[in-house]
């Protein structure tokens, strides 16, 4: 008996996804990983024919069963696999004989998004970061002699009607834009190391939710899918409450009148992120940001958080990126799954410290 409850506490906490097939290539078991990975539940896929249900995208036929009747393993490395439920994914996949039981196969699916992204994650905040003296460089250049325009413009004006009037105002509203535009770049040199403290990541969530609903996010449907039993994340509270309102209003603006934005969070244990010292830190706060909209074009989806890249053509560029660096400056990282249709941002925080701990309102 306790070798069978050390089995299920194995088979549960293995943190890739991970099926048992019987010998017609039916699916017998399968653990959190796995539903969590095809978006199915254990109900839903417990006896279903595993290529049903899993779709991979390579010739698998003739290997796979040269496999089971040599009894020998076999990889599979760089395909695409998916289920109805989600978009594909690139994974490495394994699959090998189980031990001392006749015709069964474990299949193992290791997503390559997950260290690549992760791997990009960090290479978008070095890049964000080495904007840094440029950004000082511009606010400093530039900013000072656009106010001098900007003064002369609407000094102008006072004596001017018609078309010259026009082009003095345009002059004045193009200064304006130039300055937000270096404002925006100036966040990049703000090095005010985040204050973290215990933040309950449904408070920020809806304070930008709040903003946008009244906001530039006025035509979208905002849908809440909250986990209630979510911890406390360690995170600078308006350093986050500024990531999710960059996230919002991308979305807000990807969405067409009468779209919608679905606000999700959950918990993953199995999320680790490899410091730069080497030591692991867990990441198992999940929060989503899912839209609509038409996707990212495929042209610059790789690169979506990397400083001047954009979608949209009046797109600065700069919104991801920031996100970028103010989440690796917390500890956190982001990532991005999209196809037509249907776009996902997922950010994943730490759990806050017992140390960092106060009790809410109400608590001893």
């Amino acid at each position: 008996m306790t070798d069978e409850v050390g089995d299920d506490a194995l088979w549960a906490s293995l943190p890739i996804p991970a099926l048992l097939l019987g010998p017609d290539d039916h699916i017998l078991d399968l653990n959190p990983a796995a539903e969590l990975f095809l978006n199915l539940s254990a109900k839903a896929l417990r006896g279903a024919p595993v290529f049903d249900k899993v779709m991979i995208d390579a010739p698998l036929e003739v290997a796979f069963r040269r496999a089971r009747t040599q009894k020998s393993s076999l990889f599979v490395n760089d395909v695409d696999v998916g289920s109805g439920e989600r978009p594909p994914v690139q994974c490495n996949l394994h699959f090998a004989p189980l031990l001392r039981s006749e015709g069964q196969m474990l299949m193992l699916i290791s997503p390559r998004d997950l260290a690549s992204r992760m791997t990009q994650n960090v290479g978008s905040q070095k890049a964000a970061k080495s904007a840094i003296g440029m950004a000082e460089m511009l606010a400093h250049e530039i900013k000072n002699p656009l106010a001098g325009i900007t003064g002369a413009a609407q000094l102008l004006s006072m004596g001017l009607d018609g078309a010259d009037l026009e082009l003095t105002d345009l002059i004045v509203e193009e200064s304006r834009r130039i300055v937000k535009l270096l404002e925006q770049v100036e966040q990049f040199g703000n090095l005010r190391p985040p204050v973290l403290k215990a933040v309950n990541v449904h408070d920020v969530l809806d304070r930008a939710r709040q903003s946008a609903a009244v906001g530039w996010g006025a035509h979208m449907r905002f849908v809440e899918d909250y986990d209630p039993s979510l911890p406390r994340t360690h995170a600078d509270a308006d350093q986050l409450t500024q990531v999710f309102l960059n996230l919002i209003k991308n979305a807000s603006e990807a969405g067409s009148e009468g779209g919608t934005i679905r606000l999700r969070t959950f918990y993953e244990p199995s999320l680790r992120l490899r410091r730069k010292d080497g030591t692991q830190a867990r990441l198992p706060l999940q929060v989503e940001i899912v839209d609509d909209g038409p996707g990212l074009p495929l042209d610059i989806a790789a690169d979506i958080f990397e400083p001047f890249v954009s979608g949209r053509e009046n797109g600065t560029g700069l919104g991801l990126a920031l996100v970028s660096k103010l989440l690796g400056d917390i500890g956190g990282w982001i990532s991005v799954d999209s196809v037509p249709g249907r776009t996902v941002f997922r950010v994943s925080l730490p759990m806050a410290p017992k140390d960092a701990l106060e009790p809410f309102e109400g608590e001893p």
